[in-house]
């Protein structure tokens, strides 16, 4: 499909949100919530950017300014020991995930801006350490983005492992869209998959190139800022970040280009013609977009048995909006949409804990758990 002009840039994008919807019959529906209500589990936290639920039911919760903070038996510990960070911007200390067997190896995995290496200014680094006596201890470089950067945008960084034991982490394009997504030699823009000791996997796509990032998973994204395993698909859920309008949903394939910049739904934050292209050959298309963008970050996809309504449903968090909105698919296709839990303010992390109750890190409030009404 072509964009012929700047003067219907926003009509076509109109058009096309709508051919969307009528394609894939999306259907809008006031939030039918009523079964379920909200509960305030840790209070006063600034930017809660990622969980991690521990065996003993404590929580690790991120905080972009620095913080990375363990919430046991109601009281708020805050961990020492924790690597440089770079929090300007949109970077700082992001995500935080458990290794699959972590009762065994006690690994957990951070994302966090750092100014080590290559050039002025910071890139996404990926950690693995240990957690005694309140401390991070055994701390391990995994990986680190070249070279840094002035930008303080788009540093992606969600961290999630599939199935088979598989790291895979999210870094964005760190605005500079022109080469880094579409340039396997470059960081940015891309998915990446390590072994969990941040070795590179033998099947990675790029490993035989020689000068590749190997561990370069898929590329042509613009920030993926979700990132959750389907829980009987086992694939690589995303979503990311478009420019006015085009934030996507992508299923995640090994070798696939997405697309930015070459290819999107949005345009420029001044109304200008992004690209005139929102397909091209060898790219892939978004599973669902949004037109307008909601802005999203944190994404689940519902297993549990505590919310019979939503099962197999998508949860993404807006930041723009201030709600949760739920996706409801049928063969891969979304076919409704709702509007959770409107203006409970700016959702930064969704997550489904192992005791199967979601929880919702909500900027300048904290984290509150999504109940059922009794």
């Amino acid at each position: 499909m072509k964009r012929i002009t700047y003067l219907f840039a926003a009509i076509l994008m109109t058009i096309n949100a709508c051919a969307q919807e009528h394609e894939s019959s999306v259907e809008v529906v006031t939030s039918q919530q009523n079964h379920y209500t909200t509960e305030l589990v840790i209070s006063e936290l600034d930017a809660p950017w990622g969980m991690a639920f521990l065996p003993d039911e404590s929580i690790l919760v991120t905080e972009r300014a620095g913080k990375l903070i363990l919430f046991k038996d109601k009281v708020k510990t805050v961990i020492n020991g924790l690597p440089k960070i770079k929090a300007s911007g949109q970077g700082g200390l992001m995500d935080v995930e458990l290794h699959p067997d972590y009762e065994t190896n006690g690994w957990i995995y951070l994302s966090y801006a750092s100014e080590e290496g290559e050039g002025a200014g910071s890139n996404t680094a990926i950690l693995r350490a240990k957690l005694k006596n309140n401390s991070l201890v055994e701390q391990q470089l995994i990986y680190k983005a070249s070279p840094n950067s002035k930008k303080g945008h788009h540093f992606g960084s969600r961290i999630t492992f599939d199935k088979e034991g598989y790291l895979y982490f999210s870094i964005g394009d760190r605005g500079n869209r022109d080469e880094n997504p579409q340039d396997i030699t470059r960081d940015g823009g891309k998915i990446y998959r390590l072994n969990d000791d941040g070795s590179i996997p033998s099947d990675n796509p790029f490993v035989d190139d020689a000068n590749a990032k190997k561990a370069i998973y898929s590329y042509g994204h613009r920030n993926p800022q979700g990132m959750t395993i389907h829980p009987e698909t086992g694939e690589i859920w995303t979503h990311e970040h478009g420019p006015k309008g085009g934030d996507e949903i992508n299923i995640i394939n090994k070798n696939k280009n997405y697309g930015w910049p070459k290819i999107s739904y949005g345009i420029n934050y001044d109304g200008t013609v992004l690209t005139e292209d929102t397909d091209l050959p060898g790219m892939e298309q978004p599973l669902f977009y949004w037109v307008p963008s909601i802005a999203p970050s944190g994404f689940t996809i519902v297993s549990s048995d505590k919310y019979p309504d939503w099962k197999n449903d998508l949860l993404v968090g807006s930041l723009k909006f201030q709600y949760i909105e739920r996706l409801v698919l049928e063969n891969n296709k979304v076919v409704k949409r709702e509007k959770l839990f409107e203006d409970l303010g700016r959702i930064r992390s969704i997550k489904q804990a192992p005791n199967g109750f979601i929880y919702i890190g909500v900027e300048n409030v904290g984290v509150v758990r999504i109940i059922p009404k009794k």
